[in-house]
């Protein structure tokens, strides 16, 4: 029994080792056997180390992007990113970004796009500081005048009455910026410095309210949770409709409270390379889905099939069912709206890849007839069903049946038909004029015999 070993003599050296099992403890290490002891038959109790060299060279990382394309699905499947997540979410990130005082000029836009535990976090921290700060004010006024000293003495006006220490002073800020004005600490007419800070604490106390209360309520009416009861189909389909190949998904609302100016909008996203060379990374190419029909423009009160025409100038013109899979390219959807609640503008958004593009399928209908109303089945939002489908693309369509000079809806089995009818024809004007050379046969006879 053989016993082969590998061992790394560098990171692209690769040592083969063959041991035999049958080798004692006492023996040495013999020489390397070749093939032509073994065809001898010589003993196989030997130990080998025969080190054979297998250098993988370093590509560098366009290299390997510019290796054939089957080489590298063969060996493992590409998984195509992204731009967009199925939730909505843009998967972008931004680097290397140094002038970050940008965001300090928006400070409002900072604050209202920060996650909620952060703006929180600002909220008490900002009350909490501007507290503390006229706090330490307050007793620095109280420890300057020497009210501190004559706590007891009633013959003393101080600034603030009954402030005896930082603690007080603390309160008495609190009660200042809040007005809440318990009453037992006043702040006296015999200190002008105070008087000067009570109203620059009441000021800055009203601005920071409005700041802070406007940043969260902004944050609290945005509209994104509005778009998260807009729902779109978890897939796309690739269907015959009206004669024409067309690209469709289905977009729908949750809510009774309804979309106001509702309109869609596609695009898609692939890379593409231009006639001078130039590689422009996730070109964006708008899709056509009803903008100069008004289609693009919706009353989204139930579900709806929104559809794309594969035509001339749509970009899955040449795109057949088998060359779908191999493209890499991904369709960004798009519904704006107004919140009729609030009237502020809401955007949802969603995506497709080439493995979520059913070619030759339909969506399940969803809206029923009741007894007086119209009912939305939900279950079946995202159902699909098989149909007759051809898989040519739209081009290969367009062409044939320019050829032929039939639409395209028409089938083989609708010429074939034709074909039938066509010879059927023939045959029934084949008797007819058979019978009419029959009957001048038997009256050329009859006047022969007259």
């Amino acid at each position: 029994m053989l016993v082969i070993s590998l061992k790394a003599l560098s990171p692209n050296t690769i040592t083969l080792g063959v041991r035999s099992s049958t080798q004692t403890a006492g023996q040495g290490t013999m020489p390397p056997i070749t093939d032509t002891n073994v065809l001898e038959g010589d003993s196989m109790d030997q130990d080998v180390e025969s080190p054979v060299a297998i250098h993988q060279p370093k590509l560098p990382k366009q290299a390997r992007d510019d290796l054939p394309r089957h080489v590298s699905r063969d060996r493992t499947k590409r998984k195509i990113q992204r731009y967009v997540r199925k939730d909505g979410k843009c998967n972008v990130h931004h680097g290397n970004v140094r002038e970050t005082y940008r965001y300090l000029t928006d400070i409002f836009t900072t604050l209202v796009d920060l996650k909620w535990r952060f703006n929180l976090l600002i909220f008490v921290m900002v009350y909490t500081v501007t507290w503390l700060f006229f706090g330490m004010i307050w007793w620095l006024i109280a420890y300057i005048r020497g009210d501190m000293d004559h706590i007891e003495d009633p013959s003393w006006t101080p600034c603030v009455t009954n402030l005896n220490g930082f603690v007080s002073a603390f309160l008495f800020s609190i009660e200042t910026e809040t007005t809440i004005g318990y009453g037992y600490r006043v702040i006296t007419d015999k200190c002008p410095e105070g008087i000067i800070l009570l109203l620059i604490q009441s000021v800055l106390g009203s601005i920071v309210n409005a700041f802070m209360v406007g940043c969260m309520f902004v944050k609290i009416s945005q509209p994104k949770k509005r778009a998260e009861t807009l729902v779109f189909s978890t897939h796309a389909v690739i269907s015959m409709r009206d004669g024409k190949l067309c690209l469709m998904f289905r977009v729908g609302d949750l809510r009774n409270s309804h979309i106001v100016e509702a309109s869609i909008r596609a695009k898609l996203i692939k890379s593409k390379q231009t006639s001078e060379g130039e590689f422009i990374p996730l070109n964006q190419t708008d899709i056509n889905v009803g903008y100069y029909t008004g289609d693009d423009r919706l009353f989204l009160v139930s579900p709806l099939i929104i559809s794309h025409e594969i035509n001339q100038q749509s970009p899955f013109w040449e795109i057949s069912k088998a060359q779908l899979p191999k493209e890499e390219l991904e369709i960004v959807v798009i519904l704006e709206g107004m919140v009729e609640a609030t009237g502020m503008t809401c955007q949802a958004r969603s995506s497709y890849i080439t493995s979520e593009i059913l070619w030759g399928y339909r969506f399940t209908p969803v809206l029923t007839l009741e007894d007086g109303f119209y009912e939305v089945d939900y279950n079946s939002f995202h159902e699909t069903y098989e149909t007759s489908t051809p898989s040519l693309s739209a081009k290969e369509l367009a062409e044939l049946a320019s050829r032929a000079e039939l639409p395209l809806s028409w089938s083989v089995s609708s010429k074939l038909n034709q074909h039938a009818e066509l010879e059927t024809e023939e045959e029934e004007k084949n008797l007819e004029e058979q019978t009419e050379r029959n009957g001048d046969v038997a009256n050329l006879e009859n006047e022969s015999k007259v």
